[in-house]
């Protein structure tokens, strides 16, 4: 991760804020003030909150040897509850913020620690990890209390029920839903002020033009869980969040390929892969199966869970040349689920609406006019090392096309996986994704997640479809 943004000079009216912000965490609790009163602006600006950033472990590894990857996982995973865990103190003024960051660096540097005797063991041990155990405090924007229906109606965001209380009360319950991170009205832009962005290479002789679609419902099966099999395989509630599923019907952390390739699937031609991504839901203050579970209400993640309108997926080819087969079980992870912390390096987010998808957000929500459906798309990496189903930090066997469509020296072009997911969301609605408590809901945390487990028959016919220019289902 890189910690140039706290490294840099910053202008006299972020040099208050900071101190503001060091003065108000000192007391505990999430500073929610207005930018205004710090650079001299209308009071009614928009609020700040503040958030943990810690440097992020895994996407340091980059080489993991198979017999440590099972320890080194769970010291991983370990990691991110200790940063949802100290949020969750921060959030609810349980502690200061000196305090609060002094027992998180000593937890994480025994993880560490941990972590970093497994691969020595191995025969890797890295170099400079324990640098990577100190926490900082980065500011956010904050939710405005009058964009959370719930506060409006004074309903109780832990279980959602609507309460009327004295005003001592009420505004506590303003304080817990403004600690559970958005999104901010900032968040937001409409999507008739942004200028067409989607630009695509042109196909040059030999590309590969056809495109291989597979039809997997919708998540009717109800198949939701907050693992994440890639990132933290064994652990429960991995992800801190709550995944929509659809194809293999068993996926969970627990998942192996053994049990992925014995499963059954919602998708109609037996393709038994996993293609999942974090909920969306409606920031209406109501209560949903999981107000009180983990990676729900428990991971600061709130409100009504929309069921997509529509779900497409669709392998596309490369327009200089012909695509390679994927191997089977192959793990693809596309956007960065700590991009608010992380920086934009690895962000991938597309937010549009329909009738507009030539324009594209990374990190805004988009506000969609009437008649217009929210959509979210995920354009995966479509090259690959050609050697491994996936690496230690889940990135570097796959890389992305340059703006010509090129794959870099060592890779290959592979089928695109494009996932597609279409929302009915009510005129004037906030509405946020899921994400680890830390991340505040953020828009650019957006990412999504697939694992093949096409047979090679199917596989090869999709390869065979897009190299022959087309059209398959």
């Amino acid at each position: 991760m890189s910690q140039k943004g706290h490294k840099r000079r910053l202008r006299p009216k972020y040099k208050m804020l900071a101190a503001m912000s060091a003065l108000v965490l000192g007391g505990g609790g999430v500073v929610i003030v207005s930018q205004g009163a710090f650079a001299g602006q209308d009071s009614r600006s928009a609020p700040v909150t503040a958030t943990i950033d810690c440097p992020d472990v895994g996407d340091k590894l980059d080489n993991v040897p198979d017999q440590a990857r099972k320890e080194v996982d769970a010291n991983l995973a370990q990691l991110d509850t200790q940063v949802a865990d100290a949020y969750k103190q921060l959030s609810s003024g349980q502690a200061k913020s000196k305090t609060l960051l002094g027992g998180l660096k000593q937890q994480r540097d025994k993880t560490i620690t941990d972590l970093t005797d497994t691969l020595g063991k191995a025969g890797q041990k890295p170099a400079g990890l324990q640098g990577l155990s100190g926490c900082v405090m980065k500011e956010a924007a904050a939710a405005n209390p009058a964009d959370e229906p719930a506060l409006a109606n004074g309903a109780d965001g832990a279980d959602g029920a609507a309460k009327q209380g004295a005003p001592q009360q009420q505004q506590q319950q303003q304080q817990q839903l403004q600690a559970k991170g958005g999104p901010a009205r900032s968040d937001f832009v409409a999507i008739g002020n942004v200028k067409p962005n989607v630009r695509k290479p042109a196909a040059r002789g030999g590309a590969s033009t056809g495109s291989f679609a597979v039809q997997c419902g919708r998540n009717e099966n109800g198949h939701f869980n907050p693992d994440n099999v890639i990132v933290a395989p064994g652990v429960s509630n991995g992800a801190h969040h709550m995944h929509d599923y659809v194809g293999n019907k068993t996926t969970d952390a627990f998942s192996t390929n053994n049990s992925l390739a014995q499963s059954g699937t919602t998708c109609t031609n037996g393709d038994q892969s996993t293609y999942y991504w974090p909920v969306l839901r409606l920031r209406d203050g109501r209560a949903e199966k999981d107000a009180k579970a983990p990676g729900g209400g428990q991971d600061a993640n709130v409100g009504t869970i929309l069921k997509p309108k529509q779900v497409t997926i669709e392998f596309k080819g490369s327009p200089v040349g012909k695509v390679a087969a994927m191997p089977r079980f192959m793990r693809i992870i596309t956007g960065d689920a700590k991009a608010l912390t992380n920086g934009n390096a690895n962000a991938n987010a597309s937010w549009s609406c329909t009738g507009f998808e030539n324009r594209q957000l990374k990190d805004k929500y988009p506000v969609c006019p009437k008649g217009s459906d929210v959509v979210r798309t995920f354009n995966f990496q479509s090259c690959w090392d050609g050697k491994n189903i996936d690496s230690a930090n889940h990135r570097t066997h796959v890389a992305f096309a340059d703006n010509n469509g090129n794959c870099k020296k060592g890779f290959k072009a592979i089928p695109q996986l494009v996932q597609r997911i279409v929302y009915s969301v009510p005129p004037g609605s906030r509405f946020a994704v899921d994400s680890f408590p830390e991340q505040l809901h953020k828009p650019v945390t957006d990412h999504g997640d697939f694992i093949n487990v096409m047979s090679d028959g199917l596989m090869a016919g999709a390869v065979r479809c897009i190299n022959d220019g087309r059209a398959c289902r």
